[in-house]
């Protein structure tokens, strides 16, 4: 979800503020979702898979010109 008027704009986890780019980047470096809960603890497992979800569709995104 995204709003201009919240982190300008950028993707961020559903009912937060928390940016979907923190949760991949924490994945990236290999913490865990179990890592993520514990430093988030307002987060849900359920909250995480989507963040994954968003970084495929980026990544199968293509360009139309």
């Amino acid at each position: 979800m995204s709003d201009p008027e919240i982190l300008r704009g950028k993707p961020r986890i559903k009912g937060t503020r928390i940016p979907v780019g923190l949760i991949l980047g924490y994945l990236a470096v290999g913490k865990t979702s179990a890592n993520i809960l514990a430093e988030f603890p307002d987060l849900t497992s359920e909250q995480i898979a989507p963040c994954l979800d968003y970084a495929r569709e980026l990544a199968e995104f293509e360009a139309v010109v």
